[in-house]
């Protein structure tokens, strides 16, 4: 007999908040005309090794992971997957600031401006 169970769909890497899911949609909607999305990658930098960094993207990578958001697809570079598995990533602006901001289980620490983390 054939196993008739079904499995949940994978959950996504990163859950983007509300407010990161809009910001998506407001950089495509300003986007340069051959961008298909916005990308996630965590290249090496700063004091405490690796950074995030949100890109447009314009041709799409074997084993980047794929997120259809409402305003436009959201990629995650697929050699930075394992750093950000659990994340949340949220939009915040307040009087004096606005960006990207990361809420990650997998960093172990953080060089005191925020500009990199450690895993």
């Amino acid at each position: 007999m054939a196993d008739t169970k079904t499995r949940p769909a994978p959950k996504a890497a990163v859950i983007l908040t509300p407010a990161a899911e809009q910001r998506v949609a407001d950089l495509m909607a300003k986007a340069p005309e051959d961008a298909i999305g916005v990308k996630l990658s965590t290249p090496r930098r700063g004091c405490s090794g690796l950074a995030y960094s949100v890109d447009y993207v314009t041709e799409e990578a074997k084993f980047d992971e794929k997120i259809e958001t409402p305003g436009g697809v959201f990629y995650i570079d697929g050699a930075s997957v394992l750093y950000l598995i659990g994340s949340t990533m949220d939009w915040v602006e307040d009087d004096f600031t606005a960006g990207f901001v990361f809420e990650n289980p997998n960093a172990k620490g953080a060089c005191g401006c925020g500009e990199s983390f450690m895993v």
